[in-house]
């Protein structure tokens, strides 16, 4: 992968994106912290680390992904399905345990649940056990396995028609001359959303490992209620579509910026927060009433 020299200048991703266009005060909480001025920083970061049950369950199954796909590198054996539920619950307990939930801080809940919280682990790992998928990464993928990019380190930035983004992608392989991402996903599909991600991490694997976008299969796993796939095509004039796209959301987002270059916010007052139903579920409501 292709390394880059540290900037301040701000960088483009989905999910940076995403937050600028639902709330600007969400949005300045998020990113701007540290100038704040009428908040201490340890607060924000305090409730910006706060996670929530959807997201916590998310996260439990990437990592037991990850460490899955680790082991299947080392060797292609049947797995010990009674061991490996068994890590998951203790990964499960251990993250419930060491995490601040939203829904326990804004009160509406009593306490977050280890059951209730792998009930939905355990099902989207055993959807993902149970597809044809996972048999096909043992037949058809293992024989390069060496070339397996599971979760890499930093945070995926890259260069998508010359401006800086970040695409950290789930897990990345080759079968033959083919590059196939594959990216798991334990909520509800967002068609939209996820494909204009994928699409980023199509141009990412483009940029990076030098392969036209014909060459790369990004495939959206979605492993709860049921197991589901979405097969995305990239095209070279959705890669050019998508970098002009990319400009133009960076120099919107940029706009918010006193000194772009080193990416210094404005005044906080024009970050406005966005009045919506969604508010129930933002971090930094305590901050906004």
């Amino acid at each position: 992968m292709k390394k880059f020299v540290f900037s301040q200048k701000l960088g483009w991703s989905v999910s940076r994106y995403s937050l600028f266009e639902t709330c600007k005060r969400q949005y300045y909480y998020n990113y701007y912290a540290k100038y704040d001025p009428e908040y201490p920083l340890k607060k924000i970061l305090a409730l910006k680390k706060m996670t929530s049950i959807p997201l916590e369950v998310g996260n439990i199954v990437h990592d037991v992904n990850k460490t899955l796909l680790e082991r299947l590198k080392l060797t292609p054996r049947a797995i010990d399905e009674a061991r490996f539920y068994d890590y998951a619950l203790k990964m499960t307990r251990k993250y419930v345990q060491a995490k601040t939930f939203q829904e326990f801080y804004y009160g509406r809940t009593k306490s977050v649940d280890v059951g209730e919280v792998f009930e939905k682990v355990r099902i989207s790992l055993e959807n993902l056990l149970n597809s044809n998928r996972l048999t096909w990464l043992m037949d058809c993928a293992i024989p390069q396995k060496d070339e397996w990019l599971i979760e890499p380190p930093g945070y995926g930035e890259t260069r998508i028609g010359g401006m800086k983004a970040y695409c950290k992608v789930d897990f990345l392989f080759p079968v033959n001359d083919r590059i196939f991402i594959m990216d798991w996903k334990t909520g509800k599909p967002d068609p939209k959303k996820h494909r204009r991600q994928m699409v980023g991490y199509a141009a990412w694997a483009a940029y990076h490992f030098e392969k036209d976008s014909a060459a790369i299969s990004p495939i959206v796993a979605y492993l709860h209620p049921d197991y589901k796939e979405i097969h995305i095509t990239v095209s070279s004039s959705d890669m050019e579509a998508f970098a002009r796209q990319i400009r133009k959301e960076t120099a919107l987002m940029q706009r918010f910026c006193q000194d772009v270059q080193k990416n210094i916010p404005k005044d906080k007052k024009l970050f406005t927060p966005t009045k919506s139903k969604l508010c129930r579920y933002c971090n930094f409501r305590a901050l906004c009433r």
